[in-house]
């Protein structure tokens, strides 16, 4: 309708209506007929009008549909609007009560971080402060615990050694993949006894991950080297103070009836010359055979007598006796003992035997208890005499030689001699105390054992004794005593 309107006008003013209209308001004398003009336009305006006011009917009904519709719009945006209301106040009340619930759990959550931060703490610290090396490896022999102890001993750090093969960071454990993997097949644990006697003893356990997600195992090695070494004295220092003892109560026994033996046959011997021409039954050859008896009975009961002497010489001293000797001294004194010693009536005698000494010049003295060291010697020698003595055959010559030298604060000592020698078994248990090892094939000597004088060396002296040894060619004994 309004573009009706609009429309009209430009109708009206185009050529061809007008060129109508004009004949239309002028009379027959060609004047303008104004009357018609009013009469036309009126009745042209009251068309507008009409047409204007049934536009303005259409578009009030028009409007008013709108407006209904608007309001009905409105109403129902209204209701979404107070039900999206409530749907958000419910929402904001859900939203306050799971933010209430929310920052509880974060608060239980941070105390429980708290627990756990301060349980690993307490268990981290429990596991550096052990006294032992703890090692944590999994199934792949990955490390995956390594404590200060652990540290110290190796000298890898705990962030260069995690994560890495357990023998490509501490290659002389003695823990085998094969013991590890041995643990994790039978689930239980295992403990190694590991030790160096005299120097170091450790006790490694190896125990399975139980109820882990990861399973792997744990090692503990414990250094009992201090208990050990303290127990091996206190041991050591009862039986000694039961042979020193024995050996005191023995020799005061010896003594008596030895020195009334010497008495005697010292008296017979001072006798003898006078009855030379008594009886005539005693010519000289048999009175020789007397004196020839004498002599030897009476050297054996001298050298009775200084083994006896000897023994209460020994059970006399202390450890803690020590004052600065020289070594070659006390070696030289033990080699006299020796060859008035050791010898066998119808064999070998020490005095036989070449010694081949080879002595470092001016080597300083070094604090020890020279009657302890005097019988580590003696009981070298008297190994060596018996090994000498088995091997006696045409054409060989016993030799022992001796070397003294000074190396790194250290005396070292070589007795060496071509005797017969050990066999891996006697090695293995020479220096053992109070062990009768017997295989298939031999019986270890407890007669050629030197535990004793493996005591002397290693506890009272500090040092070290060991041996080398090949049947065909013979045996060495190395000491090693510190200067200081």
């Amino acid at each position: 309708m309004i573009r009706f309107l609009i429309c009209l006008p430009l109708l009206l003013s185009s050529p061809w209506v007008t060129a109508g209209t004009r004949s239309l308001f002028k009379d027959e004398q060609g004047n303008t007929n104004w009357q018609h003009i009013a009469n036309w336009s009126s009745g042209t305006l009251i068309i507008l009008l009409t047409a204007a006011a049934i536009s303005l009917f259409f578009s009030h009904r028009h409007t008013k549909r709108a407006n209904r519709a608007l309001e009905e719009i409105r109403d129902a945006l209204e209701q979404r609007v107070r039900e999206r209301t409530a749907t958000l106040n419910e929402s904001n009340q859900l939203l306050q009560e799971t933010n209430s619930l929310l920052e509880g759990e974060i608060a239980q959550h941070k105390q429980t971080s708290a627990r756990l931060r301060d349980s690993e703490s307490y268990i981290k610290d429990i596991l550096e402060s052990m006294p032992l090396m703890l090692i944590g490896v999994n199934t792949d022999k990955q490390i995956t615990q390594w404590n200060k102890l652990a540290e110290k001993a190796t000298g890898v750090k705990n962030q260069q050694a995690l994560g890495r093969n357990l023998w490509e960071v501490y290659p002389t454990i003695t823990v085998s993949p094969d013991q590890i993997a041995k643990v994790l097949k039978e689930n239980s644990p295992t403990t190694i006894k590991h030790c160096q006697r005299g120097q170091y003893y450790f006790d490694i356990t190896i125990y399975p991950l139980r109820e882990q997600s990861e399973s792997g195992v744990v090692i503990l090695v414990d250094n009992v080297t201090t208990r050990i070494l303290a127990e091996n004295m206190l041991i050591q220092r009862d039986k000694m103070s039961s042979i020193g003892e024995l050996v005191t109560t023995t020799a005061h026994d010896i003594n008596s009836p030895l020195q009334i033996m010497l008495k005697d046959l010292q008296a017979m011997q001072a006798l003898l010359p006078a009855t030379t021409e008594a009886p005539a039954q005693l010519d000289a050859p048999t009175i020789g055979s007397f004196h020839d008896c004498l002599t030897d009975a009476l050297q054996g009961g001298h050298q009775a007598l200084r083994v006896v002497n000897n023994l209460l010489e020994f059970a006399n001293t202390h450890a803690d006796n020590k004052r600065k000797v020289q070594i070659a001294d006390i070696i030289e004194h033990t080699l006299d003992l020796a060859r008035d010693v050791l010898s066998e009536p119808d064999g070998l005698k020490f005095k036989d035997i070449d010694i081949d000494r080879h002595y470092e010049p001016e080597l300083p003295s070094i604090p020890c208890n020279a009657s302890e060291l005097q019988q580590v010697f003696f009981s070298l020698f008297r190994h060596a005499f018996k090994s000498l003595q088995d091997k006696q055959q045409e054409d060989f010559k016993p030799l022992i030689r001796i070397e003294l030298s000074e190396c790194y604060d250290a005396i070292w000592i070589k007795v060496q001699h071509n005797g017969v020698g050990l066999s891996i078994t006697e090695q293995q248990y020479i220096f053992e105390p109070f062990f009768n090892k017997t295989t298939n094939s031999e019986t270890v000597d407890l007669s050629t054992r030197l535990s004793f004088s493996y005591f002397i060396i290693t506890e009272h002296h500090g040092g070290q004794l060991a041996v080398t040894s090949d049947v065909n060619v013979g045996t060495t004994f190395h000491i090693q005593l510190q200067i200081k």
